[in-house]
Protein backbone atom coordinates (compact mmCIF):
# COMPACT_ATOMS: atom_id res chain seq x y z
CA UNK A 1 0.00 0.00 0.00
CA UNK A 2 2.81 2.64 0.85
CA UNK A 3 4.39 1.86 -2.68
CA UNK A 4 1.26 2.65 -4.56
CA UNK A 5 0.91 6.07 -2.00
CA UNK A 6 4.34 7.13 -2.91
CA UNK A 7 3.93 5.63 -6.54
CA UNK A 8 0.68 7.91 -7.00
CA UNK A 9 2.04 10.79 -4.96
CA UNK A 10 5.51 10.93 -7.51
CA UNK A 11 2.72 11.17 -10.61
CA UNK A 12 0.83 13.58 -8.90
CA UNK A 13 4.02 15.62 -8.77
CA UNK A 14 4.98 15.09 -11.98
CA UNK A 15 1.55 15.92 -13.13
CA UNK A 16 1.19 19.63 -11.53
CA UNK A 17 4.81 20.18 -12.30
CA UNK A 18 4.26 19.63 -15.66
CA UNK A 19 1.03 21.19 -15.78
CA UNK A 20 2.80 24.76 -13.83
CA UNK A 21 5.31 24.29 -16.64
CA UNK A 22 3.15 24.61 -19.40
CA UNK A 23 1.03 27.82 -17.69
CA UNK A 24 4.84 28.98 -17.10
CA UNK A 25 5.48 29.83 -20.89
CA UNK A 26 6.71 33.09 -21.50
CA UNK A 27 7.93 35.73 -23.98
CA UNK A 28 10.95 37.14 -22.32
CA UNK A 29 11.90 41.02 -23.58
CA UNK A 30 15.35 42.49 -22.17
CA UNK A 31 15.09 46.25 -22.04
CA UNK A 32 18.80 46.40 -23.08
CA UNK A 33 17.84 45.11 -26.88
CA UNK A 34 15.78 47.92 -27.17
CA UNK A 35 16.46 49.83 -30.48
CA UNK A 36 15.03 52.95 -28.57
CA UNK A 37 15.15 54.66 -25.34
CA UNK A 38 12.88 52.54 -22.86
CA UNK A 39 14.44 53.71 -20.09
CA UNK A 40 12.79 56.55 -18.29
CA UNK A 41 13.92 58.90 -15.59
CA UNK A 42 17.26 58.99 -17.17
CA UNK A 43 18.18 62.78 -18.16
CA UNK A 44 21.18 61.17 -19.97
CA UNK A 45 20.37 58.20 -21.73
CA UNK A 46 23.00 57.97 -24.62
CA UNK A 47 26.06 58.52 -21.93
CA UNK A 48 25.30 55.88 -19.24
CA UNK A 49 28.29 53.22 -18.25
CA UNK A 50 25.72 50.81 -16.66
CA UNK A 51 22.06 50.41 -18.21
CA UNK A 52 19.88 51.44 -15.14
CA UNK A 53 22.20 54.69 -13.89
CA UNK A 54 21.16 57.78 -13.05
CA UNK A 55 24.18 59.83 -14.00
CA UNK A 56 26.58 59.59 -17.13
CA UNK A 57 29.47 57.88 -17.33
CA UNK A 58 31.56 61.13 -17.30
CA UNK A 59 30.16 62.35 -13.59
CA UNK A 60 32.17 58.91 -12.45
CA UNK A 61 35.29 61.59 -12.29
CA UNK A 62 33.37 64.60 -11.89
CA UNK A 63 31.47 63.85 -8.43
CA UNK A 64 32.21 62.14 -5.32
CA UNK A 65 32.47 58.69 -4.68
CA UNK A 66 29.61 58.64 -2.72
CA UNK A 67 26.86 60.29 -5.14
CA UNK A 68 28.52 58.26 -7.93
CA UNK A 69 27.69 55.13 -5.95
CA UNK A 70 24.34 56.09 -5.37
CA UNK A 71 23.54 57.32 -9.03
CA UNK A 72 24.31 53.72 -9.76
CA UNK A 73 20.53 52.87 -7.77
CA UNK A 74 17.64 53.07 -9.89
CA UNK A 75 15.54 55.02 -7.98
CA UNK A 76 12.90 56.90 -9.63
CA UNK A 77 13.36 54.53 -13.27
CA UNK A 78 10.62 53.21 -15.10
CA UNK A 79 9.76 50.88 -18.06
CA UNK A 80 6.66 51.46 -20.17
CA UNK A 81 5.21 48.76 -22.36
CA UNK A 82 1.58 47.47 -23.46
CA UNK A 83 0.47 44.04 -23.18
CA UNK A 84 -2.55 41.52 -23.17
CA UNK A 85 -1.21 39.43 -21.37
CA UNK A 86 -2.70 37.06 -18.51
CA UNK A 87 0.56 36.86 -16.71
CA UNK A 88 3.86 38.79 -16.82
CA UNK A 89 6.79 37.85 -14.95
CA UNK A 90 10.13 39.98 -13.96
CA UNK A 91 13.36 38.58 -13.12
CA UNK A 92 16.83 40.27 -12.73
CA UNK A 93 19.91 40.80 -10.76
CA UNK A 94 20.73 43.79 -8.28
CA UNK A 95 24.24 44.67 -7.13
CA UNK A 96 23.69 44.86 -3.38
CA UNK A 97 21.96 43.84 -0.04
CA UNK A 98 18.12 43.22 -0.62
CA UNK A 99 17.46 45.17 2.13
CA UNK A 100 18.33 47.75 5.34
CA UNK A 101 17.61 47.75 8.66
CA UNK A 102 14.74 50.51 8.42
CA UNK A 103 13.64 49.24 4.89
CA UNK A 104 12.59 46.51 3.20
CA UNK A 105 13.88 43.95 0.52
CA UNK A 106 10.80 45.30 -1.35
CA UNK A 107 11.50 49.06 -1.47
CA UNK A 108 15.52 48.70 -1.51
CA UNK A 109 15.25 45.73 -3.95
CA UNK A 110 11.78 45.33 -5.16
CA UNK A 111 9.69 46.34 -8.39
CA UNK A 112 6.66 48.17 -8.62
CA UNK A 113 4.11 47.60 -11.49
CA UNK A 114 1.14 49.69 -12.60
CA UNK A 115 -1.25 49.99 -14.95
CA UNK A 116 -3.21 52.32 -17.15
CA UNK A 117 -6.99 51.40 -18.48
CA UNK A 118 -7.99 52.40 -21.57
CA UNK A 119 -10.33 55.53 -19.70
CA UNK A 120 -6.93 56.48 -18.04
CA UNK A 121 -7.45 54.98 -14.71
CA UNK A 122 -4.64 53.52 -12.71
CA UNK A 123 -4.53 50.24 -11.50
CA UNK A 124 -2.15 48.67 -9.49
CA UNK A 125 -0.92 45.10 -9.91
CA UNK A 126 -0.11 43.03 -6.99
CA UNK A 127 2.66 40.36 -7.28
CA UNK A 128 4.22 37.26 -5.60
CA UNK A 129 8.10 37.58 -5.15
CA UNK A 130 11.08 35.69 -4.22
CA UNK A 131 14.60 37.51 -2.95
CA UNK A 132 17.35 35.05 -4.34
CA UNK A 133 20.51 35.68 -6.41
CA UNK A 134 17.87 36.28 -8.90
CA UNK A 135 15.18 38.35 -7.86
CA UNK A 136 11.59 37.07 -9.29
CA UNK A 137 8.30 38.86 -9.43
CA UNK A 138 5.29 36.93 -10.79
CA UNK A 139 1.99 39.07 -11.98
CA UNK A 140 -1.17 36.15 -12.21
CA UNK A 141 -4.64 36.34 -13.30
CA UNK A 142 -3.97 39.78 -15.16
CA UNK A 143 -7.60 40.92 -16.81
CA UNK A 144 -5.72 40.89 -20.21
CA UNK A 145 -8.08 43.66 -22.01
CA UNK A 146 -10.19 46.65 -21.14
CA UNK A 147 -14.09 46.57 -23.16
CA UNK A 148 -13.02 48.59 -26.02
CA UNK A 149 -10.45 46.39 -28.21
CA UNK A 150 -8.20 43.24 -27.34
CA UNK A 151 -4.34 44.53 -27.91
CA UNK A 152 -4.18 44.98 -24.13
CA UNK A 153 -3.10 48.20 -21.46
CA UNK A 154 0.11 50.16 -20.66
CA UNK A 155 1.56 48.67 -17.91
CA UNK A 156 4.61 50.96 -16.14
CA UNK A 157 7.48 49.17 -13.83
CA UNK A 158 8.88 51.28 -11.19
CA UNK A 159 12.43 49.64 -10.36
CA UNK A 160 13.82 49.65 -7.36
CA UNK A 161 15.08 52.55 -5.21
CA UNK A 162 18.10 51.87 -2.89
CA UNK A 163 19.65 49.07 -5.34
CA UNK A 164 21.60 48.84 -8.56
CA UNK A 165 20.15 46.42 -11.19
CA UNK A 166 22.48 44.78 -13.43
CA UNK A 167 20.25 42.40 -15.54
CA UNK A 168 16.68 42.20 -16.44
CA UNK A 169 14.10 40.17 -17.92
CA UNK A 170 10.16 40.82 -18.53
CA UNK A 171 8.58 37.86 -19.36
CA UNK A 172 4.61 37.67 -20.98
CA UNK A 173 2.64 34.86 -21.36
CA UNK A 174 3.55 32.73 -24.86
CA UNK A 175 0.75 34.08 -27.73
CA UNK A 176 0.21 37.73 -25.95
CA UNK A 177 0.92 40.71 -27.72
CA UNK A 178 3.67 43.19 -26.11
CA UNK A 179 5.25 46.25 -27.52
CA UNK A 180 8.31 48.26 -25.15
CA UNK A 181 7.12 51.68 -25.06
CA UNK A 182 9.62 54.55 -25.43
CA UNK A 183 10.68 57.09 -23.17
CA UNK A 184 7.79 59.64 -23.29
CA UNK A 185 8.59 63.15 -25.30
CA UNK A 186 7.54 65.53 -22.54
CA UNK A 187 10.22 67.66 -20.81
CA UNK A 188 10.65 66.16 -17.16
CA UNK A 189 10.36 67.48 -13.57
CA UNK A 190 13.79 67.03 -12.03
CA UNK A 191 13.57 66.31 -8.57
CA UNK A 192 17.57 67.21 -6.75
CA UNK A 193 17.14 65.93 -3.20
CA UNK A 194 18.43 63.67 -0.02
CA UNK A 195 17.52 59.83 1.01
CA UNK A 196 13.51 61.15 1.23
CA UNK A 197 13.63 62.03 -2.28
CA UNK A 198 15.29 58.29 -3.22
CA UNK A 199 12.73 56.66 -1.59
CA UNK A 200 13.61 56.40 1.93
CA UNK A 201 11.58 54.47 3.59
CA UNK A 202 9.06 53.43 1.17
CA UNK A 203 7.54 49.50 0.93
CA UNK A 204 7.83 49.53 -2.24
CA UNK A 205 9.26 51.80 -5.23
CA UNK A 206 6.00 53.07 -6.67
CA UNK A 207 5.17 54.43 -2.94
CA UNK A 208 8.38 56.83 -3.00
CA UNK A 209 6.96 60.16 -3.36
CA UNK A 210 8.71 60.90 -6.78
CA UNK A 211 6.66 58.01 -8.15
CA UNK A 212 3.48 58.70 -6.83
CA UNK A 213 3.95 62.54 -7.71
CA UNK A 214 5.00 61.26 -11.19
CA UNK A 215 1.87 59.44 -11.30
CA UNK A 216 -0.26 62.53 -10.23
CA UNK A 217 1.03 64.56 -12.54
CA UNK A 218 1.93 61.80 -15.30
CA UNK A 219 4.83 64.30 -16.30
CA UNK A 220 7.88 62.07 -16.72
CA UNK A 221 10.14 62.45 -13.77
CA UNK A 222 14.13 62.10 -12.83
CA UNK A 223 14.93 61.41 -9.59
CA UNK A 224 18.34 62.74 -8.72
CA UNK A 225 17.76 61.65 -4.43
CA UNK A 226 20.93 60.93 -2.95
CA UNK A 227 21.04 59.06 0.27
CA UNK A 228 22.54 61.18 2.51
CA UNK A 229 24.52 63.50 -0.34
CA UNK A 230 21.73 65.87 -1.07
CA UNK A 231 24.45 68.89 -0.51
CA UNK A 232 23.32 71.31 -3.49
CA UNK A 233 27.39 70.64 -4.82
CA UNK A 234 28.25 72.35 -7.91
CA UNK A 235 29.65 69.56 -9.43
CA UNK A 236 26.40 67.84 -8.58
CA UNK A 237 24.45 71.95 -9.79
CA UNK A 238 26.59 71.68 -13.41
CA UNK A 239 25.41 68.09 -14.40
CA UNK A 240 21.49 69.40 -13.71
CA UNK A 241 21.36 72.74 -15.11
CA UNK A 242 22.54 70.33 -18.65
CA UNK A 243 19.04 69.03 -17.88
CA UNK A 244 16.06 70.75 -20.16
CA UNK A 245 13.30 70.33 -17.24
CA UNK A 246 9.97 71.12 -16.94
CA UNK A 247 10.51 72.47 -13.06
CA UNK A 248 13.35 72.35 -11.09
CA UNK A 249 12.76 71.01 -7.31
CA UNK A 250 15.44 71.71 -4.84
CA UNK A 251 14.92 69.57 -1.34
CA UNK A 252 18.03 68.87 0.23
CA UNK A 253 17.34 71.11 3.20
CA UNK A 254 17.59 67.79 5.50
CA UNK A 255 21.31 66.96 4.45
CA UNK A 256 22.03 70.49 5.05
CA UNK A 257 21.13 71.03 8.95
CA UNK A 258 23.79 72.69 11.03
CA UNK A 259 24.03 70.19 13.77
CA UNK A 260 27.74 68.95 15.76
CA UNK A 261 29.06 66.05 14.16
CA UNK A 262 27.13 66.24 10.95
CA UNK A 263 28.57 64.10 7.92
CA UNK A 264 28.74 67.53 6.06
CA UNK A 265 29.62 70.31 8.94
CA UNK A 266 28.53 73.23 7.61
CA UNK A 267 27.80 76.78 8.64
CA UNK A 268 24.51 79.25 8.14
CA UNK A 269 27.11 81.20 5.21
CA UNK A 270 27.61 78.25 3.34
CA UNK A 271 24.20 76.96 3.53
CA UNK A 272 22.89 80.29 2.23
CA UNK A 273 25.56 80.39 -0.19
CA UNK A 274 25.03 77.03 -1.80
CA UNK A 275 21.41 78.04 -1.75
CA UNK A 276 21.74 81.26 -3.79
CA UNK A 277 24.36 79.87 -6.14
CA UNK A 278 22.29 76.62 -7.05
CA UNK A 279 19.40 78.61 -8.01
CA UNK A 280 21.86 80.99 -10.10
CA UNK A 281 23.08 78.33 -11.79
CA UNK A 282 20.26 77.17 -12.77
CA UNK A 283 18.16 79.98 -14.15
CA UNK A 284 21.40 81.35 -15.79
CA UNK A 285 21.06 78.38 -18.14
CA UNK A 286 17.00 77.99 -17.57
CA UNK A 287 15.61 81.87 -17.76
CA UNK A 288 12.05 80.66 -17.94
CA UNK A 289 12.09 77.47 -16.11
CA UNK A 290 10.23 77.35 -12.64
CA UNK A 291 12.37 76.97 -10.00
CA UNK A 292 11.08 75.14 -6.63
CA UNK A 293 12.85 75.53 -3.57
CA UNK A 294 11.20 73.27 -0.39
CA UNK A 295 11.45 73.53 3.22
CA UNK A 296 12.72 70.58 5.44
CA UNK A 297 9.65 69.14 6.34
CA UNK A 298 10.37 68.54 9.88
CA UNK A 299 10.70 65.49 12.46
CA UNK A 300 7.47 63.30 13.84
CA UNK A 301 9.36 63.79 17.51
CA UNK A 302 9.34 67.34 17.30
CA UNK A 303 6.72 67.11 20.11
CA UNK A 304 8.83 65.43 22.64
CA UNK A 305 12.66 66.91 21.41
CA UNK A 306 12.80 70.24 21.47
CA UNK A 307 16.36 70.00 19.42
CA UNK A 308 15.02 68.01 16.51
CA UNK A 309 12.61 70.99 16.02
CA UNK A 310 15.72 73.64 16.14
CA UNK A 311 16.94 71.83 13.36
CA UNK A 312 14.65 72.21 10.72
CA UNK A 313 13.82 75.94 11.80
CA UNK A 314 17.10 76.96 11.62
CA UNK A 315 17.75 75.57 7.94
CA UNK A 316 14.17 76.71 7.04
CA UNK A 317 14.27 80.51 8.46
CA UNK A 318 17.85 80.50 6.26
CA UNK A 319 16.02 78.92 3.08
CA UNK A 320 13.06 81.84 3.32
CA UNK A 321 16.44 84.21 3.45
CA UNK A 322 18.05 83.11 0.31
CA UNK A 323 14.50 82.87 -0.80
CA UNK A 324 13.73 86.89 -0.06
CA UNK A 325 16.71 87.74 -1.55
CA UNK A 326 16.63 86.02 -4.85
CA UNK A 327 13.13 87.65 -5.11
CA UNK A 328 14.14 91.47 -4.12
CA UNK A 329 17.29 90.87 -6.66
CA UNK A 330 14.50 90.23 -9.28
CA UNK A 331 14.23 86.85 -9.95
CA UNK A 332 11.31 85.31 -11.25
CA UNK A 333 9.80 82.28 -11.58
CA UNK A 334 10.56 80.96 -7.89
CA UNK A 335 8.69 79.28 -5.73
CA UNK A 336 9.22 78.27 -2.05
CA UNK A 337 7.32 75.46 -0.57
CA UNK A 338 6.35 75.36 3.07
CA UNK A 339 7.26 72.53 5.39
CA UNK A 340 3.32 72.81 6.24
CA UNK A 341 1.91 71.70 3.39
CA UNK A 342 3.51 68.47 3.35
CA UNK A 343 1.84 67.61 6.91
CA UNK A 344 4.10 65.04 8.06
CA UNK A 345 2.57 64.01 11.72
CA UNK A 346 3.20 61.14 13.72
CA UNK A 347 2.88 58.39 12.02
CA UNK A 348 4.31 59.76 9.09
CA UNK A 349 7.78 58.18 9.42
CA UNK A 350 9.86 55.22 10.24
CA UNK A 351 12.58 56.57 12.50
CA UNK A 352 11.43 60.02 13.00
CA UNK A 353 13.42 61.56 9.37
CA UNK A 354 11.95 59.22 6.94
CA UNK A 355 8.79 58.84 5.46
CA UNK A 356 6.55 55.52 5.74
CA UNK A 357 3.61 55.25 2.94
CA UNK A 358 1.66 57.49 4.76
CA UNK A 359 4.22 59.93 4.75
CA UNK A 360 5.15 59.45 1.09
CA UNK A 361 1.46 60.29 0.32
CA UNK A 362 1.80 63.53 2.51
CA UNK A 363 4.73 64.51 0.52
CA UNK A 364 3.16 64.29 -2.69
CA UNK A 365 0.46 65.47 -2.28
CA UNK A 366 2.18 68.64 -0.88
CA UNK A 367 4.40 68.59 -4.02
CA UNK A 368 1.29 68.23 -6.65
CA UNK A 369 -0.91 71.36 -5.07
CA UNK A 370 2.68 73.64 -5.58
CA UNK A 371 3.58 72.26 -8.91
CA UNK A 372 -0.14 72.09 -10.89
CA UNK A 373 -0.30 76.04 -9.53
CA UNK A 374 3.23 76.60 -10.59
CA UNK A 375 2.65 74.58 -14.21
CA UNK A 376 -0.92 76.39 -14.57
CA UNK A 377 -1.68 72.82 -14.83
CA UNK A 378 -5.22 72.59 -12.09
CA UNK A 379 -7.67 69.12 -12.02
CA UNK A 380 -10.93 69.45 -9.76
CA UNK A 381 -13.21 66.96 -8.60
CA UNK A 382 -14.91 65.32 -11.27
CA UNK A 383 -13.83 63.30 -14.05
CA UNK A 384 -14.04 65.99 -16.85
CA UNK A 385 -11.61 68.37 -14.59
CA UNK A 386 -9.37 65.29 -14.32
CA UNK A 387 -6.53 65.62 -17.22
CA UNK A 388 -6.09 62.20 -18.52
CA UNK A 389 -4.82 59.70 -21.24
CA UNK A 390 -7.49 57.49 -23.30
CA UNK A 391 -6.37 53.92 -25.04
CA UNK A 392 -9.77 52.86 -26.52
CA UNK A 393 -9.62 53.24 -30.23
CA UNK A 394 -6.73 51.19 -30.57
CA UNK A 395 -7.66 49.02 -33.37
CA UNK A 396 -7.93 52.06 -35.90
CA UNK A 397 -5.16 54.52 -34.34
CA UNK A 398 -2.81 54.82 -31.30
CA UNK A 399 -3.66 57.70 -29.60
CA UNK A 400 0.19 58.03 -27.93
CA UNK A 401 1.26 58.44 -31.25
CA UNK A 402 -0.95 60.67 -33.00
CA UNK A 403 0.33 62.67 -29.51
CA UNK A 404 4.13 62.39 -30.60
CA UNK A 405 2.60 63.60 -34.13
CA UNK A 406 1.29 66.47 -33.40
CA UNK A 407 4.12 67.72 -31.04
CA UNK A 408 6.57 67.01 -34.01
CA UNK A 409 4.76 68.84 -36.10
CA UNK A 410 4.68 71.81 -34.22
CA UNK A 411 7.95 71.91 -33.36
CA UNK A 412 8.60 71.71 -37.71
CA UNK A 413 6.14 74.42 -38.89
CA UNK A 414 4.29 76.44 -36.33
CA UNK A 415 0.44 76.19 -37.60
CA UNK A 416 -2.04 79.49 -37.39
CA UNK A 417 -5.24 77.09 -36.41
CA UNK A 418 -5.65 74.52 -34.51
CA UNK A 419 -9.13 72.41 -34.60
CA UNK A 420 -9.48 69.97 -31.29
CA UNK A 421 -11.84 67.96 -31.11
CA UNK A 422 -12.82 64.41 -31.17
CA UNK A 423 -13.46 61.35 -33.92
CA UNK A 424 -15.68 64.48 -36.32
CA UNK A 425 -12.86 66.42 -36.23
CA UNK A 426 -9.83 63.63 -36.22
CA UNK A 427 -11.86 61.91 -39.30
CA UNK A 428 -12.33 65.39 -41.31
CA UNK A 429 -9.03 65.86 -42.96
CA UNK A 430 -5.34 67.69 -42.53
CA UNK A 431 -2.48 66.89 -40.94
CA UNK A 432 -1.19 64.98 -39.25
CA UNK A 433 -3.66 62.23 -41.15
CA UNK A 434 -6.09 60.29 -39.47
CA UNK A 435 -7.01 56.44 -40.62
CA UNK A 436 -9.39 58.01 -42.90
CA UNK A 437 -10.05 61.63 -44.33
CA UNK A 438 -13.68 61.89 -45.59
CA UNK A 439 -13.76 65.36 -46.93
CA UNK A 440 -9.98 66.72 -47.26
CA UNK A 441 -11.24 69.47 -49.79
CA UNK A 442 -13.71 71.33 -47.27
CA UNK A 443 -11.11 71.25 -44.48
CA UNK A 444 -8.63 72.54 -46.71
CA UNK A 445 -11.11 75.34 -47.83
CA UNK A 446 -12.51 76.09 -44.30
CA UNK A 447 -9.20 75.63 -42.34
CA UNK A 448 -6.20 76.88 -44.85
CA UNK A 449 -3.14 74.91 -45.01
CA UNK A 450 -1.35 75.97 -42.37
CA UNK A 451 -3.77 74.46 -40.23
CA UNK A 452 -3.13 71.30 -37.64
CA UNK A 453 -5.90 68.80 -36.78
CA UNK A 454 -6.13 68.19 -33.09
CA UNK A 455 -8.97 65.93 -33.32
CA UNK A 456 -8.28 62.28 -31.84
CA UNK A 457 -11.17 59.92 -31.99
CA UNK A 458 -13.13 58.96 -28.73
CA UNK A 459 -11.59 61.84 -26.85
CA UNK A 460 -13.27 63.65 -24.09
CA UNK A 461 -13.00 66.87 -22.17
CA UNK A 462 -10.42 65.67 -19.99
CA UNK A 463 -8.66 63.92 -22.71
CA UNK A 464 -8.08 66.88 -24.19
CA UNK A 465 -7.03 68.95 -21.22
CA UNK A 466 -4.48 66.37 -20.66
CA UNK A 467 -3.23 66.96 -24.06
CA UNK A 468 -3.16 71.01 -23.36
CA UNK A 469 -1.23 70.08 -20.28
CA UNK A 470 1.77 68.43 -21.87
CA UNK A 471 2.69 70.41 -25.24
CA UNK A 472 0.36 70.71 -27.82
CA UNK A 473 -0.38 74.22 -27.78
CA UNK A 474 3.19 75.24 -26.44
CA UNK A 475 6.19 76.93 -28.30
CA UNK A 476 4.31 79.29 -30.89
CA UNK A 477 1.44 81.54 -31.17
CA UNK A 478 -1.53 80.47 -33.25
CA UNK A 479 -3.89 83.09 -34.50
CA UNK A 480 -6.93 80.76 -34.02
CA UNK A 481 -8.11 77.96 -32.11
CA UNK A 482 -11.42 75.64 -32.20
CA UNK A 483 -12.60 73.38 -30.18
CA UNK A 484 -15.16 71.31 -30.58
CA UNK A 485 -15.17 68.83 -27.37
CA UNK A 486 -18.18 67.04 -25.26
CA UNK A 487 -20.24 64.52 -27.59
CA UNK A 488 -18.17 61.35 -25.86
CA UNK A 489 -18.95 62.72 -22.44
CA UNK A 490 -22.95 62.76 -22.88
CA UNK A 491 -23.54 59.48 -21.71
CA UNK A 492 -21.21 59.57 -18.70
CA UNK A 493 -21.20 63.34 -17.35
CA UNK A 494 -24.18 65.85 -15.88
CA UNK A 495 -24.37 69.26 -17.45
CA UNK A 496 -22.78 70.81 -14.72
CA UNK A 497 -19.97 68.30 -15.13
CA UNK A 498 -19.62 69.23 -18.72
CA UNK A 499 -19.57 72.82 -17.87
CA UNK A 500 -16.73 72.15 -15.54
CA UNK A 501 -14.59 70.90 -18.20
CA UNK A 502 -15.38 73.61 -20.32
CA UNK A 503 -13.91 76.08 -18.05
CA UNK A 504 -11.09 74.78 -17.38
CA UNK A 505 -10.29 73.81 -20.67
CA UNK A 506 -11.01 77.52 -21.42
CA UNK A 507 -8.78 78.70 -18.65
CA UNK A 508 -6.02 76.13 -19.93
CA UNK A 509 -6.30 77.71 -23.70
CA UNK A 510 -6.34 81.35 -22.58
CA UNK A 511 -3.24 80.76 -20.60
CA UNK A 512 -1.12 78.93 -23.47
CA UNK A 513 -2.57 81.11 -26.22
CA UNK A 514 -3.16 84.28 -24.77
CA UNK A 515 -2.94 86.00 -28.19
CA UNK A 516 -5.11 83.33 -29.82
CA UNK A 517 -8.88 83.91 -31.26
CA UNK A 518 -10.36 80.75 -29.34
CA UNK A 519 -13.47 79.84 -29.96
CA UNK A 520 -15.40 77.10 -28.47
CA UNK A 521 -18.19 75.33 -31.42
CA UNK A 522 -21.20 74.18 -29.92
CA UNK A 523 -21.67 70.05 -29.52
CA UNK A 524 -22.79 68.95 -32.81
CA UNK A 525 -26.36 67.70 -33.20
CA UNK A 526 -26.41 63.10 -33.15
CA UNK A 527 -29.68 61.02 -33.75
CA UNK A 528 -31.97 61.24 -30.53
CA UNK A 529 -30.10 63.51 -28.27
CA UNK A 530 -30.87 66.95 -30.22
CA UNK A 531 -32.59 68.42 -27.26
CA UNK A 532 -29.44 68.12 -24.70
CA UNK A 533 -27.37 69.07 -27.20
CA UNK A 534 -29.19 72.29 -27.85
CA UNK A 535 -29.93 72.81 -23.99
CA UNK A 536 -26.19 72.18 -23.29
CA UNK A 537 -25.12 74.44 -26.19
CA UNK A 538 -26.61 77.10 -24.63
CA UNK A 539 -24.94 76.83 -21.44
CA UNK A 540 -21.46 77.12 -23.27
CA UNK A 541 -22.68 80.05 -24.85
CA UNK A 542 -23.36 81.54 -21.47
CA UNK A 543 -20.35 80.51 -20.39
CA UNK A 544 -17.97 81.59 -22.95
CA UNK A 545 -19.74 85.32 -22.23
CA UNK A 546 -18.34 84.67 -18.69
CA UNK A 547 -14.64 83.93 -20.22
CA UNK A 548 -14.84 85.72 -22.74
CA UNK A 549 -14.24 83.34 -25.99
CA UNK A 550 -16.03 83.32 -29.03
CA UNK A 551 -19.08 81.11 -29.25
CA UNK A 552 -20.40 79.84 -32.80
CA UNK A 553 -23.20 77.24 -32.95
CA UNK A 554 -22.42 75.94 -36.62
CA UNK A 555 -24.05 72.23 -35.89
CA UNK A 556 -27.45 73.89 -36.33
CA UNK A 557 -26.97 73.40 -40.38
CA UNK A 558 -27.17 69.46 -39.55
CA UNK A 559 -31.00 69.83 -38.07
CA UNK A 560 -34.27 69.63 -39.83
CA UNK A 561 -37.34 71.77 -39.66
CA UNK A 562 -38.47 69.51 -36.61
CA UNK A 563 -35.64 69.47 -34.49
CA UNK A 564 -34.01 66.09 -35.46
CA UNK A 565 -30.79 65.60 -37.47
CA UNK A 566 -30.96 65.13 -41.44
CA UNK A 567 -29.73 61.76 -41.92
CA UNK A 568 -28.63 62.57 -45.21
CA UNK A 569 -25.75 64.65 -44.05
CA UNK A 570 -24.16 61.81 -41.34
CA UNK A 571 -22.82 58.24 -41.94
CA UNK A 572 -24.11 56.66 -37.97
CA UNK A 573 -26.25 59.58 -37.12
CA UNK A 574 -23.02 60.95 -35.30
CA UNK A 575 -20.47 61.97 -37.87
CA UNK A 576 -20.79 63.76 -40.75
CA UNK A 577 -20.29 61.81 -44.35
CA UNK A 578 -18.69 64.00 -46.97
CA UNK A 579 -21.69 66.19 -48.15
CA UNK A 580 -22.06 66.87 -44.36
CA UNK A 581 -18.37 68.22 -44.00
CA UNK A 582 -18.77 70.50 -46.52
CA UNK A 583 -22.05 72.23 -45.23
CA UNK A 584 -20.66 72.12 -41.87
CA UNK A 585 -17.45 73.59 -43.23
CA UNK A 586 -19.42 76.75 -45.07
CA UNK A 587 -20.74 77.65 -41.98
CA UNK A 588 -17.72 77.62 -39.81
CA UNK A 589 -15.70 79.28 -42.62
CA UNK A 590 -16.89 82.87 -42.21
CA UNK A 591 -15.18 82.82 -38.35
CA UNK A 592 -11.42 81.82 -39.70
CA UNK A 593 -9.72 84.85 -38.55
Amino acid sequence: MKIKFFTWLAIFICVSWAANAQSEKLNWWNPQTATFPVIEGQAWPKEMKNPYDRLPARAENQVRDAVWTLSNQSAGLMIRFRANASQIKIRYIVGGKHALPHMPATGVSGVDLYAIASDGDWRWCAGKYAFGDTIVYGFKNLEPNDTYHKKGREYRLFLPLYNSVKWMEIGTSEGSEFTPLPVRPDKPVVIYGTSIAQGGCASRPGMAWTAILGRKLDHPLINLGFSGNGRLEKEVVDMIAEVDAKIFVLDCLPNLTIRPGAALPVTAEEVKKRILSTVNTLRSKHPDTPIALAEHAGYTDEAINPQSKHFYVEINELLRGAFQQLKSEGMGNIYLIPKADFGLDIEGTVDGTHPNDVGMMSYAEGYEKHIRNILHEYKGEVSTTKPSTQLRELNNYDWEMRHKEVLELNTKSAPATIVIGNSITHFWGGLPKGPRATDEDSWNSTFGSNSRNQGYGWDRIENVLWRVYHGELDGFFAKNILVNIGTNNLHLNTDEEIVAGWTLLIDALKYRQPKARITMIGIYPRRNQEQRVATLNEKLALLTGQTNVVYIDPGKVFLQKDGKIDESLFSDGLHPNAKGYTVLGREIQPFIK
